[in-house]
């Protein structure tokens, strides 16, 4: 799950963000509207927690535009006005849920879990390829009928695979997908997750790297290109 954290109180942000990370989601923070609108606008979340009272741009104004542009994310609103109206008022304005602060972070974490899954499936619930089934509603991994158990890591970077339909998926991508903006670009993680991923797989491998390029997800029952490793 990706979500976009949009709160100009600089340390509840960082807050947040630290304590939705270690809820084993992938957080980008921002602290202004004008960052929160660019940064909905370029990347795909599930879900966007987003402040009223943002500076640049007003987080009425944000909510607005991102139903405009039809942007599939859900957001969840949060302000310091815990009033009936506020919330009339802020749902009105095509949120999915809203907050009043102070909350309890559990809240938070319950409320954007439930939120992400209503997000609309844009491709196929349960992905089949090499032998494997990937079905995301239930984080569930089956190859040859053998059920196989991911980190949560490990099945995103997975499914960024099945998703490519064999195409070659690099480095860059992965991180793009599979880790949040704080990822350091010069880790070792993809490496170590896609080595991990491929003992748990188990023989024969599927997960081909493409010298110079990244990886890719093969078929070995229709035999794997030349150079897979």
């Amino acid at each position: 799950m990706r979500v976009l954290v949009a709160e100009d109180e600089k340390g509840l942000a960082d807050i947040i963000g630290a304590g939705l990370r270690k809820a084993r989601m992938a957080v980008d923070v921002v602290y202004d509207g004008d960052a929160a609108l660019e940064r909905a606008m370029t990347n795909e979340y599930d879900v966007i927690v987003l402040d009223r009272d943002l500076p640049e741009i007003h987080g009425d104004d944000v909510c607005r535009r991102l139903l405009e542009a039809q942007v599939p994310a859900r957001i969840i609103m949060l302000t310091a006005a815990g009033d009936l109206w506020s919330k009339v008022e802020g749902l009105s304005l095509g949120s999915d849920d809203y907050l009043a602060k102070p909350f309890d972070f559990p809240e938070l974490v319950a409320r954007i879990r439930a939120l992400a899954r209503r997000v609309p499936t844009r491709l196929q619930p349960v992905l089949r390829m090499a032998g494997i089934t990937l079905d995301p509603a239930h984080h569930e991994v089956h190859r040859n009928g053998r059920y196989v158990a991911l980190s949560p890591k490990e099945f995103t970077v997975l499914e960024v695979f099945m998703r490519s339909g064999g195409s070659v998926v690099s480095v860059e991508d992965l991180l793009e997908k599979a880790w949040d903006e704080n990822v350091d670009y010069f880790t070792n993680s993809v490496r170590v997750t896609v080595a991990t991923l491929r003992k748990k797989l188990g023989p024969p491998p599927v997960i081909q790297t493409v010298i110079g390029a990244g990886y890719r997800l093969v078929d070995p029952g229709h035999g794997a290109p030349s150079g897979s490793g």
